[in-house]
């Protein structure tokens, strides 16, 4: 699980150095109708890892369960492609996302959130629960965990392109 934690932080840190020092009118501008701006990237980021610490603290008070094995070989390292594109589901869709210092902040106390959780039940624990990814169906604890820093690696890469498109990179 501390490597699944270290590439988490190393990704975590990647994006927010690319993000903190985007002017705020920039952060705010979506490249184009239908994309998301750098702002809505970030929120999006938030709500899924808000989301998902909720649905492992439930997973938690439920008994020990283990997913088969075949989907314990599932790579979460698909998420990262920009090839797959997967619409985002309603609730974690970026609707009013706040401005860049406060969105920031709330993205860091969410993440220092999941690795508390982590620390708290350990790797054991995590591999003896059962999520459910809206793509990836079931998956344990400690998947979980990786496949949310392949979803970040993966909306760092599209705020790279925002950034492009705008002309701030």
């Amino acid at each position: 699980m501390q490597k699944t934690l270290a590439r988490l932080d190393s990704v975590h840190q990647k994006l927010i150095d690319c993000v903190a020092n985007v002017d705020s009118n920039l952060y705010a501008r979506s490249p184009g109708e239908g994309e998301w701006s750098v702002g809505e990237v970030v929120h999006h980021l938030c709500l899924v890892e808000a989301r998902v610490i909720k649905e492992l603290e439930r997973a938690i008070a439920q008994p020990p369960r283990r997913v088969r094995f075949l989907k314990r070989l599932l790579p979460t390292s698909i998420v990262a492609t920009r090839l797959i594109r997967v619409k985002a589901p309603k609730g974690v869709n970026p609707v009013d996302a706040p401005a860049r210092d406060e969105a920031i902040e709330t993205f860091n106390q969410t993440r220092d959130g999941l690795k508390t959780l982590c620390a708290a039940h350990g790797k054991e624990r995590f591999r003896n629960l059962v999520f459910n990814h809206p793509a990836l169906g079931e998956i344990d604890g400690v998947a979980t965990v990786s496949f949310l820093g392949y979803h970040e690696l993966r909306h760092y890469k599209q705020i790279r392109e925002v950034l492009r498109k705008l002309g701030n990179q």
